[in-house]
């Protein structure tokens, strides 16, 4: 198979970011997926009885879940925060045509199987949720009692935020 083309950001155009300090985390060799580097946050114990896996959507990374880390990882929990491709600090494909339903998916059904994570809670945003909301099934979430999968899909605004219409 063909090596997918991609562009990698520069480590330093993310530094400084606000609230965001935690040292990344990259695997590139995931199969079907080799020589593309994508990153992740493994933060929290290896060994917690629950595992939050957030996924985001587009046009976000895992930047996007920030406020949210600490408070699930004051829970006990580990928390795993891949960027998909094309975003953040995971490789970006050159060619349009790679960025499909299935690339995405089958990305995050073999990233997830790579970390062996239990009793999952899939936090969802956007696209992470109509990717993730599937890979429950693939993943056999349902048959392994190590192996159980949760939702919370965050939808957090302050009330002044939303538009009230009278």
């Amino acid at each position: 198979m063909k090596p997918i083309e991609a562009l990698r950001t520069p480590n330093a155009r993310f530094q400084g970011l606000p609230d965001y300090e935690y040292d990344p985390n990259y695997i590139e060799s995931l199969p079907g997926y080799e020589g593309l580097r994508a990153h992740y946050l493994d933060l929290g114990p290896k060994d917690a009885e629950r595992t939050f896996l957030c996924l985001h959507g587009n046009p976000t990374w895992s930047y996007l879940y920030r406020k949210m880390i600490p408070v699930m990882l004051e829970s006990g929990g580990r928390v795993i925060a891949p960027d998909l491709f094309g975003f953040g600090r995971s490789d970006k494909p050159v060619h349009d045509s790679a960025y499909t339903f299935h690339f995405h998916r089958n990305f995050l059904l073999r990233f997830v199987e790579h970390f062996a994570a239990r009793n999952i809670t899939l936090v969802v945003q956007d696209w992470g949720a109509i990717l993730g909301l599937t890979l429950p099934v693939d993943l056999d979430c349902y048959g392994q009692p190590a192996r159980t999968c949760k939702t919370l899909s965050p939808f957090l605004v302050q009330k002044d935020e939303i538009p009230l219409v009278r």
